[in-house]
């Protein structure tokens, strides 16, 4: 099966349930922000930027898991921020797992094999040969270090829980390209090195593993199929991906911090349509979530209505409204105490692209999978045969794993792995001793240039990102 069958099952069971009930709107999946606080500044990313004010606020504990409840969504989705900042990460995780969800843990990969390790601490036993073996197997492939090693042996410090693997858990790992494309993107250099070691020892230690990515205009679709078969290679359970749409916070981020035009980042309908031309082929080589319905309509082969209510946004200052991109204050009140209050006093007539005219001008240019993937599962402008489509691609064999590729994986770290780093040029310009983190050696880790780096690859960014890459 493309996906596990008991996910299958329960997002088809609730789906049925509620058209049973005749429910006009019920939520899929729960985008649930428990902070806004990051450790990356992303280009096109407009989250820091408008919650600016409540940057150090969380939503507590039993809040999160009160408004899970409350819309009782099949799928939780953990974002940010960057959930694994928040301290409350793994009794999260666990609260929703015991409300029965099913819970994507979206992460930037920075710090998500801190938690693999403190998950292999939990249950190591040093006194037992296979899992002595495994320790010595990742620590020969790189993934953890001799550190590590005797702090896992040690055994956990405290109580607490540990995130587990489970078939009701995925990592969902952000990932905008190969190695340079991403590491540009993020704004740091190293960051992608990091993703594909955090990936690997997920995947050794028995993790469900996605990848997540955004498609901008300068994005080469071509460096996505490869990006596509490198983590197929690695075993990768499946695949999101989503076109860059030029929300209100995303193109004051864009002006205000970095001074670009958006309009040389974000991409129009129409060049969705060209960019995701393959995305129907892809979904046939690779296991790519989202319905074939969906898939269609970014082909630009059929139009869908948008159904934002049907995956929610909470966060620190409520239920967003009308969706996960846009806090629309001028027609509502932004933000609702409740759900089921977003749902009735939100005029969702004024929302979305219906046969080619755009409801709301900030509408014009979106596709996202937030808005309209739903679309395609609940029969929204349903057409014949669209129920066997989603039914053959959720219980259809998955596409096998693309074979592991010696001169695949060279092509994939095209960036600083080799010294072509965004910031290649400036390194070699400075002076050793000039360059924030080196040592005698005039060694320099990627961690140590992240704060000077990041100043530096914004001036690549946008426009200039075809042209950085020629170099």
């Amino acid at each position: 099966m493309r996906f596990p069958l008991a996910l299958s099952v329960k997002i088809a069971g609730h789906i049925l349930k509620h058209k049973l009930r005749r429910t006009p709107k019920f939520a899929l999946v729960l985008q649930l922000e428990p902070l806004h606080t990051c450790n990356l500044t992303c280009t096109g990313c407009g989250r820091i930027r408008e919650y600016s004010t409540s940057l150090k606020n969380l939503v507590p504990l039993e809040k999160c898991l009160a408004v899970a409840d409350e819309c009782d969504a099949p799928m939780v989705s953990i974002c940010g921020g960057e959930p694994l900042i928040y301290p409350q990460i793994e009794a999260l995780v666990e609260g929703l797992r015991r409300q029965g969800r099913i819970v994507y843990i979206c992460t930037n990969g920075v710090f998500m094999r801190k938690k693999l390790k403190d998950y292999l601490a939990a249950v190591h036993r040093p006194e037992h040969p296979a899992d002595e073996a495994r320790l010595r197997q990742l620590l020969a492939e790189q993934l953890i270090a001799e550190a590590d090693a005797a702090i896992i042996r040690r055994g956990p410090e405290d109580q607490r829980p540990v995130i587990r693997p489970s078939k009701w858990l995925y990592w969902n790992v952000h990932v905008d390209g190969l190695e340079y494309t991403h590491d540009l993107i993020v704004e740091r250099e190293g960051v992608f090195r990091e993703c594909v070691a955090a990936i690997k020892l997920a995947k050794r230690l028995g993790y469900q593993v996605a990848t997540n990515t955004t498609v901008y205009r300068e994005t080469d679709v071509r460096e996505i199929e490869e990006m596509f078969k490198f983590f197929s290679s690695l075993g990768c359970d499946g695949h999101t991906i989503s076109p860059g749409y030029d929300y209100d916070a995303a193109k004051q981020d864009m002006v205000k911090r970095l001074g670009k035009n958006p309009e040389a980042f974000f991409l129009t309908r129409k060049m969705t349509i060209e960019k995701f031309a393959k995305i129907e082929e892809w979904g046939k080589a690779f296991t790519i979530f989202g319905t074939p319905v969906y898939q269609e309509f970014l082909a630009g082969k059929r139009e869908l209505t948008c159904t934002a209510w049907a995956i929610p946004t909470y966060n620190v200052q409520g239920w967003k409204a009308p969706c996960y991109l846009m806090t629309d204050t001028l027609h509502s009140a932004g933000h609702y105490p409740t759900y089921q209050e977003m749902l009735t006093q939100v005029d969702w007539d004024r929302y979305g692209v219906v046969n080619g005219v755009a409801r709301d001008p900030r509408c014009e240019n979106c596709m996202v999978h937030c808005g309209y993937d739903p679309s395609g599962a609940l029969g929204t402008n349903y057409q014949r045969g669209d129920n066997w489509k989603n039914f053959k691609y959720n219980f259809w064999p998955r596409p096998p794993a693309y074979p592991a590729d010696a001169e695949l994986t060279k092509r994939v770290f095209n960036g600083v792995s080799i010294g072509q780093g965004h910031l290649a040029k400036a390194k070699t310009a400075a002076p050793t001793s000039a360059i924030p983190g080196s040592n005698h050696q005039g060694q320099s880790s990627a961690a140590a240039l992240s704060s000077s780096g990041g100043a530096r690859a914004r001036d690549l960014s946008g426009t200039k990102m075809a042209a950085a890459k020629k170099e």
